[in-house]
């Protein structure tokens, strides 16, 4: 899943979420360097990651994308799923999409001693242009896959996915709809396990 995902499975605690945010710049054992409610959130980014590139139903997403795209395709699948969390929000939270993103921008600025010099660096970027909100629009999107596509030198064509997105809209909805049900169950569960095995 990409950034706004990792974010709302991590539930209301503040810490959880910066360190679900991070755990990307996290490697192996590192986490055991941050305080205990930054290491649930790193190893439950780390357990939604497993999750979600095993699950049937995000294989199917990616299939469709594979032929294009390579192994960019469950990068891609991630990007597209923000759209669908993004766009159908009051489906899953009670909080304005933008006042919801704000405070956790406000989050990041709180603890931004904490965050890896990479996050900190794109921190003002996503602030700015506001990516979290963004991504409710396809034009948001598309802006998001072009920014992927420069970083890898425009190697991966990602920038041409969002035409896939348009012409196989109902389908990765529908995928997104089935998938992200079960998903937040098991975030829960494996947030609750996690609170009660982390010391």
């Amino acid at each position: 899943m990409n950034y706004l995902a990792h974010i709302y499975l991590s539930g209301d605690n503040e810490l959880v979420t910066v360190g679900n945010f991070i755990a990307d710049g996290i490697k192996g054992k590192n986490y055991k360097k941050y305080p205990r409610d930054l290491q649930i959130g790193i190893l439950l980014h780390r357990n939604i990651d497993t999750y979600t590139d095993a699950h049937k139903t995000v294989r199917i997403s990616t299939k469709r994308l594979h032929e294009n795209y390579g192994h960019y395709s469950g990068v891609i699948v991630d990007i597209l799923y923000d759209h669908f969390l993004a766009k159908n929000w009051s489906t899953y939270s009670d909080i304005p999409l933008a006042d919801y993103v704000d405070t956790f921008y406000d989050s990041l600025e709180d603890n931004y001693s904490v965050l890896p010099s990479r996050i900190q660096k794109m921190m003002h970027y996503m602030v700015s242009d506001n990516w979290l909100l963004s991504y409710a629009s396809i034009e948001g999107i598309a802006r998001v896959l072009e920014g992927m596509n420069r970083r890898t030198k425009n190697r991966s064509g990602m920038d041409k996915a969002v035409n896939e997105l348009e012409f196989f809209y109902k389908e990765f909805e529908t995928e997104f709809s089935s998938f992200f049900d079960e998903l937040i169950v098991f975030s829960k569960e494996k947030l609750k396990e996690l609170n009660q095995t982390i010391l």
